[in-house]
């Protein structure tokens, strides 16, 4: 273990101590730091690293990021391939999406055309804007991977009457190649680009070949970003810089003659990400991991576009390399190949697979795109698609079978939603520099429309999404090992409420304590240390309507943190607003259960205790 991380260890150790002589005696100070922040938050804060198979924070508790993309502004030319036009839409943007989105954790995008517009040089005036704008969320208690992002290669291979768009690399890049006329042919889907636009596949396939020197000059330019980024950050807030996503939805432009996808990713595309990683080490992140993608199409859901892949020869990631992938639902988004809404363990099989992969890796994954268009002929299909896909993250099960087979739930999969943009609607975007073509609606890009959030008239930030659906219960912070995770978030289709997780009949004063309301369950092994688990709370679940059944007890309306509080309520660090139910368990490779709903009122004292035998006797029946 390097000195960095001995030194993050020994402080939890510390800090940990001091918490359990604090529980015999006098409860702790608040810690510096953050706003809300409790003794245990800034040493749990200090570091996230990889640790067999999951996410772990500065006390060695699995962690689950949850959030979203901040974001496609950062494509356009409007605010100079920032996220935001300033440092108080970017504070404004944290807040909501903390409060309103329950994100932990956002992927924040960043431009090469505008960190390097002259090759060589790196424009330091931008990186001061995005790192200005990066730390309003580290100082709401969010955590950040930066992504240097791409699509179709670079906006400057189209021309100012091109029905699409890129984004990506500078001009010099693409004036470098002396690409052809740009052109798609007939496509109805900005994607098809990827694989049809003579121009984007050479300029892709130079990129991944170094021609003209390209992809050196792009890694001179991420390790230059990644030092001023640690060099302009203090200490306390590049621990939550969590690691760099290299390359966005990469994809090989051409195939060479007898090349396939999966030896491109072995030969071509590995190599790049070892450079990258050296890169990262040569300036000071070598504590964080490269969320590395695999090929665009190893996961399509479409079998006339899946390719082998997933980084199969790759070896053992290990922790300092995370698997991280995308995934839409392109039968729901062609309007053809799926007609009807999502149900029930609709992608239960393709985040399984992610599951899968990532722990044949040896690492963590996250989900770094996911999502579905909210206008258009198939947005009626995002309130059901959404749900199927957040309850894919939550467990690899169907809600039909979860209760019976909870043991076999796996790993609750980190993932960050497409997209968090507050001008969604609101956009003055010259496309391709046309002033003949201003786009204002959606997202102003390709007729993108998914951001979750907008702005209201009077600038208040307000969600487009039912915020049952976005703002969930999940276990940010668990103090040992996650055995099985659930949550149903009854949120709405139109007027119909879905709800695909129902409670056994074997479970009848658990199912009357619920009733209609939302609810989740978490079974962990607990890990004998001081810290608590942390779930967070939605909105949905004020302190006085929430309920709570577990082995730790049994508690309507949780009391304040204490050391001595098995079942409480806190908020979360960053003064959002945002709160978290703390869990204090004892004992090391115990199994514990919690459910918590806010469908109780004034439930019995009867009610509890049978519910809480229901659940005991449940989970010796799930857990050997």
């Amino acid at each position: 273990m390097d000195m960095s991380k001995l030194r993050a260890r020994l402080l939890g150790v510390l800090v940990l101590l001091t918490g359990f002589l604090s529980a015999a005696g006098a409860q702790p100070a608040a810690a510096d730091g953050l706003p809300d922040s409790l003794w245990f938050d800034q040493p749990a804060a200090a570091t996230l690293t990889v640790a067999n198979g999951r996410f772990t924070d500065g006390l060695g508790r699995e962690v689950v990021l949850r959030g979203y993309n901040v974001s496609g502004e950062t494509k356009l030319e409007e605010n100079s391939g920032l996220p935001f036009a300033s440092v108080a839409d970017a504070k404004k943007s944290a807040t909501a999406l903390r409060a309103l989105g329950g994100g932990n954790s956002v992927r924040f995008l960043l431009s090469w055309a505008h960190a390097e517009p002259v090759r060589g040089q790196v424009d330091t005036t931008y990186l001061t804007a995005a790192t200005d704008q990066m730390r309003a969320f580290l100082d709401a208690g969010i955590r950040v991977y930066p992504d240097f992002h791409q699509d179709l290669s670079s906006r400057y291979l189209f021309n100012t009457g091109s029905w699409y768009s890129g984004d990506g690399a500078p001009k010099w890049a693409v004036t470098a190649g002396s690409y052809p006329q740009e052109s798609c042919g007939i496509c109805l889907f900005w994607g098809q680009n990827i694989t049809q636009n003579g121009a984007v596949k050479q300029a892709s396939y130079d990129f991944w070949h170094n021609a003209y020197g390209v992809q050196g000059a792009f890694l001179d330019t991420a390790q230059a970003t990644m030092a001023y980024v640690k060099q302009h950050l203090t200490t306390a807030e590049f621990a939550g810089v969590v690691g760099f996503d290299p390359f966005n939805e990469p994809y090989a432009g051409t195939y060479d003659s007898g090349q396939t996808s999966r030896t491109w990713e072995r030969d071509v595309l590995w190599p790049f990400y070892a450079k990258f990683r050296a890169r990262m080490d040569a300036a000071g992140w070598q504590d964080k991991a490269a969320f590395v993608e695999p090929n665009l199409f190893w996961n399509a859901n479409i079998d006339s576009q899946k390719q082998e892949g997933g980084l199969l020869d790759a070896g053992t990631l290990g922790p300092r390399y995370v698997f991280n992938t995308h995934f839409y639902d392109q039968k729901a988004i062609s309007g053809i190949l799926m007609w009807g809404k999502a149900g029930d363990g609709q992608y239960a099989t393709d985040f399984g697979t992610v599951r899968d992969r990532a722990s044949a890796a040896g690492t963590a994954a996250i989900v770094s795109e996911f999502g579905h268009p909210l206008s258009g002929s198939v947005s009626d299909k995002a309130p059901t698609v959404v749900k199927a896909m957040y309850q894919a993250l939550d467990s690899r099960l169907p809600g039909s079978s979860w209760w019976s087979k909870a043991g076999s739930s796996g790993p609750v999969l980190s993932g960050t939603q497409w997209q968090w943009d507050l001008y969604n609607g609101r956009h003055h975007e010259l496309m391709n520099d046309n002033p003949d073509k201003v786009l204002t609606s959606g997202d102003a890009w390709n007729d993108e429309d998914l951001s979750a959030v907008r702005l209201d008239d009077s600038g208040t930030a307000v969600l487009r999404q039912d915020a049952r659906l976005l703002d969930r219960l999940y276990p940010s912070a668990t103090a040992g090992t996650t055995v099985a995770f659930t949550y149903e978030d009854r949120s709405r289709d139109g007027s119909t409420t879905l709800s695909w997780n129902p409670i056994p009949s074997t479970l009848p004063h658990v199912s009357q304590l619920v009733g209609s309301g939302q609810y989740g369950l978490l079974l962990w092994r607990s890990n004998g240390g001081g810290a608590p688990t942390e779930l967070h709370l939605p909105a949905s679940f004020p302190t006085s309507a929430t309920t709570v059944v577990s082995d730790l007890g049994a508690t309507i309306s949780p009391p304040a943190y204490t050391t001595t509080t098995p079942i409480a309520v806190a908020p979360e660090p960053g003064g959002t607003g945002s709160r978290r139910l703390l869990l204090t368990a004892p004992g090391s490779g115990t199994v514990h259960y919690a459910l918590v709903t806010n469908g109780a009122t004034a439930p019995s004292a009867d009610l509890l205790s049978a519910a809480r035998t229901e659940l005991a006797a449940w989970t010796a029946t799930q857990v050997n």
